[in-house]
């Protein structure tokens, strides 16, 4: 309806009745509906057309594209090229990851050890060079063992220096025996001698990880892998997490972690070697058992040993400081090889840690006096008061 003829309507509806005015509007209503109805189905149909067009345009081009076989060659050799690059790009930036991580950090499970890392490098200069620059020393420089299993553990010492030069496999090692026997001592002992970088982890330490104990297996191997030379794996109280598997301890994260371990032990290998420590090996589960090689056992030392024993610690921590001069502490005059023969008689079933402690217990007391002087007599309070202590024990 057009405008003049609007006004006319309006002007009309003044001279109408109420009831005529009211079908007036109602005409004027369902001529306006009928209009916007014609514009929406013309709307629709070129709709229609536009998508019947699109979808014809895109017939043809696809069946241009199928049947043009140097095209579909190239887009499919495209497609396939952009998928390995973009594979290749996800693992090579994973696998640099990884690469800077255990060139950088230590993984959890790694108590102690002697690789150097580049942020250790870079944090204590002066250490690290000192470090480096220091002179080898005797494989059992301070380590007191019977003579029997001395000249075994030389045996295998000598044996694995010349494996890290020929780059052969290494053997597992199992030393088992009571604590404070010397079996960590000797680990790095003889990581030292043969030129391997030495690791120390703990096997109570595995169990309260959890879920995550396989994770920290495999990074842990992960890092040993980036060593630049031969890394020897020490694993102190090892039958705390290689339990059998028949136990009540043992839970599926713990078999899992287990699984994960013997996936990179059940294989002798050149790049470490595996040295497990243990008070009660009868407790390992059967396949780490079956990947040792050879068992050395370190048992308490005897007499003759106690006293050798005695004798460096009280060098160690009693003459060397009284003879420096440099600590308040001084040795009165007395007997004292033969006063070293009567403690080692009194000793019996000590092992070199108690020993050691008996002497620091001894250099406390007489730190402990007026004058700093350890007489006879003070060594002897404090070695029957160690002894009545340790058999209370």
């Amino acid at each position: 309806m057009s405008k003049d003829a609007l006004n006319l309507v309006q002007m009309k509806e003044q001279t109408l009745q109420p009831e005529q005015q009211s079908k007036l509007k109602q005409l004027v209503n369902e001529e306006n509906l009928g209009k916007q109805e014609e514009s929406l189905r013309k709307h629709h149909q070129t709709f229609l057309a536009s998508i019947r067009t699109a979808v014809t345009m895109f017939g043809e081009r696809f069946c241009a594209f199928v049947t043009d076989q140097d095209t579909v060659t190239a887009t499919v050799v495209g497609l396939t090229l952009l998928a390995v690059g973009v594979k290749s790009a996800k693992n090579a930036t994973a696998a640099g990851a990884r690469f800077i991580e255990a060139g950088l950090l230590k993984p959890s499970l790694v108590s102690e050890k002697s690789r150097i890392t580049v942020l250790e490098a870079l944090q204590h200069p002066f250490q690290v060079s000192r470090r480096l620059l220091s002179r080898p020393q005797d494989m059992l420089e301070g380590v007191v063992l019977s003579p029997s299993l001395e000249a075994q553990v030389r045996d295998i010492a000598i044996a694995t220096k010349n494996t890290k030069k020929n780059c052969n496999l290494y053997r597992n090692v199992l030393l088992y025996g009571p604590p404070g026997t010397g079996k960590t001592l000797f680990a790095t002992k003889l990581t030292v001698h043969s030129g391997m970088d030495y690791t120390i982890m703990t096997g109570g330490d595995v169990a309260p990880m959890g879920r995550e104990g396989v994770t920290a297996m495999h990074k842990l191997f992960d890092w040993a892998s980036t060593s630049r030379g031969s890394l020897l794996l020490f694993v102190d109280n090892a039958d705390t997490f290689l339990l059998k598997r028949a136990t009540e301890e043992i839970n599926e994260d713990l078999r899992a972690t287990q699984n994960a371990f013997l996936s990179h032990t059940s294989q002798c290998s050149n790049k470490f070697m595996l040295v497990l420590a243990s008070c009660h090996p009868e407790q390992f589960h059967w396949d780490i058992r079956n990947c040792i090689d050879l068992v050395f056992h370190f048992d308490l030392p005897r007499q003759e040993e106690q006293e050798l024993l005695l004798r460096m610690y009280l060098d160690k921590y009693v003459l060397k400081p009284a003879t420096e001069g440099k600590q308040h502490l001084k040795l009165a005059q007395f007997d004292y090889g033969r006063k070293c023969v009567e403690i080692a008689w009194l000793k019996e079933g000590m092992s070199g840690r108690k020993i050691a402690q008996l002497v620091v217990s001894c250099q406390a007391t007489a730190y402990a006096s007026e004058d700093g002087v350890l007489t006879k007599a003070m060594l002897d309070t404090c070695v029957r008061d160690f002894v009545r202590q340790h058999q209370q024990k």
